[in-house]
């Protein structure tokens, strides 16, 4: 018997497949697949979730007031246009969902995150991918690939999982060749931990213009990826938008709470990024002593390059290594990068686990 048939692009999707956790035999299990802050939620946070626990009955206050709230206090916004989602993801579909008919286009740049093509064809719209230069997203070739029926414009910046980013001029030149009719979306979800002068996360383009949107999550720096919380600064036109699609309790009591009590907890969000440039800069440098190349990049993770398929000292032969050792990282052959591993930056002694191991790896397989 035939099954009933969905929306045109919904079969093409190939599922979205999240970091692994477990690794068969190890005793000891470091997990660097997802990306998730090594010091964990504030305690501020946690204390607050556990509070929430006495309103498990109630519904959630719909328009995520508190959450919106500590965001607009923390950067100075216009709470009304700040959209708070399940997760990041969750605004990323809405967008498409709300923007795009069917034959439209969504283009991304070749490594980009997974989710834009997934977004696109549950829309029903058509991916389009453009190439990059160095493993970074090219303005001109972005440009280039721009056609009448370009609605959306997904730019990870940084992106993940290159770890590379677009200077904030670029970034204001792509706008500059887009239509008006098409939106550019920002997806910042590793903002806070970049260091750059020439780096500016979106909150001025957007402020300044009608068709761009930044959305920004709480899973990385903050520690609150089990609770799925993300927020977008959009247009009054788009918010609005949004607003009226989203689910009408989409963020959850204890998800509101832990997320306006984490973005309130500025000390401990320092002492995470502080963590991070520590122990990033420690990472690319001594896996670079070791004689692998690595990606430079400015999140809280790192793209380490292995020889081609079929040597033997190629990704899979390094993913199956580490896994031995209980260290868990990320192949990114979905992403078109079969010869690395993305590797977020961990605790002490995981990186300093990882750097050993790899070195072992180095030492076993040479010729």
């Amino acid at each position: 018997m035939a099954s009933p048939t969905p929306v045109p692009g919904v079969l093409d999707i190939q599922p979205y497949v999240g970091g692994r956790s477990a690794a068969p035999g190890a005793t000891r299990i470091f997990k660097l697949s997802s990306n998730e802050s090594p010091l964990g939620a504030s305690p501020r946070a946690i204390a607050a979730y556990a509070e929430a626990a006495d309103r498990l009955h109630a519904y959630p206050e719909g328009s995520a007031a508190v959450l919106r709230d500590a965001i607009a206090d923390l950067y100075g916004l216009n709470p009304d246009r700040i959209v708070c989602g399940n997760g990041s993801d969750e605004l990323l579909h809405l967008i498409a969902q709300c923007y795009c008919r069917p034959g439209d286009e969504v283009l991304f740049s070749e490594h980009g995150f997974l989710v834009y093509p997934i977004a696109a064809r549950a829309a029903s719209a058509i991916p389009v991918t453009a190439p990059e230069t160095g493993l970074t997203a090219s303005v001109d070739a972005l440009i280039a690939k721009l056609s009448p029926r370009t609605r959306i414009v997904f730019l990870a910046n940084p992106n993940n999982p290159t770890g590379t980013y677009l200077p904030v001029d670029e970034v204001k030149r792509l706008h500059a060749a887009l239509s008006p009719e098409t939106i550019l979306v920002l997806d910042a979800a590793y903002a806070e931990y970049v260091k750059r002068n020439d780096y500016e996360a979106g909150i001025e383009l957007v402020a300044n213009s009608e068709n761009v949107v930044m959305t920004r999550t709480l899973s990385k720096v903050y520690g609150l990826a089990a609770l799925r919380v993300g927020w977008a600064f959009c247009p009054e036109g788009i918010a609005g938008v949004l607003n009226r699609t989203r689910g009408p309790f989409n963020v959850s009591i204890p998800a509101q709470m832990a997320g306006a009590a984490a973005l309130r907890d500025t000390a401990f969000t320092e002492a995470a990024v502080a963590h991070n440039t520590e122990w990033l800069n420690f990472l690319t440098g001594e896996i670079a002593r070791i004689g692998y190349r690595v990606t430079a990049g400015v999140g809280n993770f790192l793209l380490v390059h292995f020889e081609p398929q079929p040597a033997p000292r190629n990704a899979a032969a390094a993913d199956a290594f580490l896994m031995q050792r209980g260290l868990i990282v990320r192949g990114v052959s979905n992403y078109g990068l079969p010869d690395a591993l993305r590797i977020s930056v961990g605790t002490e002694e995981a990186n300093r686990l990882l750097i050993a191991a790899l070195r072992d790896f180095w030492i076993a397989t040479s010729p």
